[in-house]
């Protein structure tokens, strides 16, 4: 069964803050009494949490609202920003694993409890692990689907999830696999949810999911008073701002924030003159207005690249728009379309110099063990006569400056993220140099909620923003989740058996550190050749914080896609 397209978004210089504990545990210190103001946070433009339970449907697995959810449901694991795990501050103390690394066990840390004070409990990880796994089954009567399906091995390489009592879990493998790829990619999908509270149909799974839909945005909604996370959900006032207030039950540290509210923003505009106005505690600088900066004088701009990537996707869906999935599915199309794009001058003309050129999967920024420095040097520079060439040698005609082959011409509809200038601006960059190359495009701007949620005989590409892709919950970089063959994620359609190979190879258990790199690094060779997605230059994220809010950058870590409000104090 095929998925609606649906990604974890990070829309990066437009708004989502998506920065997590570094330096100092986000969970250790000493709990503060929790002060009166809130601190107000602003969401990505035209954007808005809309699925509040911590396992999350196809189409609501954003990076807006795993970052709210998890704030009310910590995750099972604790990410550094080395990408590795903090078992200290984790729901789980340890993972140890047997020799053919089949079989996992995962003790639980003691200091974690829901607020109603039962504690957290491998029951809980086995209860919310069969919602993933009835989520994933494609069964024809599921009333919605699970994200994070093919990633991580979910749910097919689990063989079965065990509380074997309050504190062990036992999770048994189908086959063997590389076990920091498990463990990040898989175990770290889980936020575990009180098996008291939301196991309403033991017995029917399917019943179980429709109650969780029912359920799933409405915050205010007595099951959701019920968490482990640093706080509860407060309020909401539609399409306008939701808060969150301390939970004074958490076993980390406590937030001296007594609420921290999030707020619907319309444009970057307006965005920008609640920063100046003080009206917004945290927020983001656009690009658009990088030059209007000085007039921030109460706060402070905080530059950081998060760890993701930026591209197109071109739909090869059969049932794309006007034929344009058969279009998209040849690889010298990609390729002609890849040498229209003028990475250097988007990162100099709208990035003011503060970007990445990207090639392939995983980025330069911030540096990681992953990343192959053999792609420093771009596979499809820039180059239109060069692109053009390309599609002249497979049949096209050039007719009035339009490439056109049996009376159709080479064109199709970009619908591209609302709210931003300077996406608006790109897209132009875009459709003017595709020009020289013959290529007609129709830009469409469609507001993020909808994007996300157009289905595949709508859409013949999509560029989700400034920031398409995180590294979170899938911190270990294999590209399963998204290039895989009816990924849940590849909402492209993009299938390829050597990409499926290679893939599969990063899953695999190793003998060495050279040899596990080594895999990675011949995924993200043919990645960068064969371009699934097209790829665009990568931006640095601009947030802007209030003088008068403390602790914001020590808690910064770029790896994870999280926040820690419970790090900050206020003057």
């Amino acid at each position: 069964m095929k998925h609606n397209r649906s990604l974890l978004v990070l829309a990066a210089s437009m708004g989502t803050l998506t920065l997590a504990g570094c330096g100092a545990s986000p969970l250790s210190g000493a709990a503060s009494p929790a002060t009166s103001a809130p601190v107000v946070i602003a969401l990505p433009v035209e954007t808005s949490p809309n699925w509040f339970f911590p396992v999350f449907s196809t189409n609501t697995f954003s990076a807006t609202n795993i970052e709210l959810d998890a704030l009310m449901y910590k995750p099972l694991l604790e990410v550094t920003p080395q990408d590795t795990v903090d078992y200290k501050h984790s729901l789980v103390s340890s993972i140890t694993w047997n020799k053919s690394a089949t079989i996992f066990t995962l003790t639980m840390n003691p200091r974690y409890h829901w607020s109603n004070g039962h504690p957290v409990t491998a029951r809980d990880v086995a209860f919310t692990w069969s919602i993933m796994k009835a989520a994933s089954s494609n069964a024809k009567d599921l009333p919605w689907n699970y994200g994070g399906e093919g990633s991580g091995g979910v749910p097919a390489d689990f063989k079965s999830v065990t509380a074997v009592n309050s504190r062990t879990l036992r999770v048994s493998l189908t086959t063997a696999v590389n076990p920091q790829w498990l463990i990040l990619n898989g175990l770290g999908q889980i936020n575990p949810v009180p098996a008291s509270v939301w196991n309403k149909h033991p017995h029917n799974l399917v019943s179980e999911l429709r109650f969780i839909e029912a359920h799933a945005n409405s915050p205010t909604s007595p099951l959701f008073k019920v968490v482990d996370g640093a706080y509860q959900f407060g309020h909401v006032q539609p399409n306008q701002s939701w808060s969150f207030v301390a939970n004074k039950n958490y076993g980390g540290r406590l937030s001296s924030i007594s609420s921290v509210v999030f707020q619907y923003e319309t444009s970057s505009t307006s965005e920008f003159s609640a920063l100046k106005t003080g009206a917004l505690t945290v927020g983001y600088l656009p690009l658009s207005l990088w030059k209007s900066r000085g007039e921030l004088t109460h706060d402070q701009v905080i530059p950081g690249y998060v760890w993701g990537m930026t591209y197109l996707q071109p739909n090869e869906s059969a049932t794309a728009p006007n034929g344009t999935g058969l279009l998209f599915h040849q690889l010298y199309v990609r390729q002609a379309l890849a040498y229209g794009i003028n990475q250097p001058a988007i990162i100099q003309a709208f990035y003011h110099g503060n970007g990445i050129m990207e090639d392939g999967p995983i980025p330069q920024k911030p540096a990681t063990p992953y990343y192959d420095t053999a792609l420093n040097t771009p596979v499809y520079p820039f180059n239109p006569p060069r692109g053009k060439a390309l599609l002249l040698s497979h049949g096209w005609h050039d007719q009035g400056g339009i490439m056109t082959k049996d009376g159709k011409p080479l064109a199709f509809t970009l619908n591209y993220n609302a709210g931003s200038q300077t996406v608006t601006d790109i897209a132009q960059l875009l459709k003017s140099d595709w020009a020289q190359e013959g290529v007609q495009v129709n830009l469409v701007s469609t507001p993020f909620d909808s994007l996300i949620a157009m289905p595949a005989n709508k859409w013949s590409m999509i560029w989700l923003g400034l920031g398409s892709w995180i590294y979170s919950p899938d911190y270990y970089p294999t590209g399963g989740a998204l290039f895989k063959t009816d990924a849940a994620l590849n909402g492209e359609d993009y299938s390829n058996p050597t990409m499926n190979s290679l893939i599969d190879k990063t899953y695999a258990p190793y003998t060495s550190t050279t040899q596990e790199l080594s895999r990675l690094d011949s995924y993200q060779a043919f990645a960068a050749h064969h371009i699934p997605v097209i790829w665009m230059p990568y931006a640095a994220s601009d947030y802007v914080v209030s003088d008068s809010l403390h602790g914001y950058q020590h808690s910064m870590n770029l790896v994870s896609g999280l926040i820690y409000p419970n790090m900050w104090r206020e003057r």
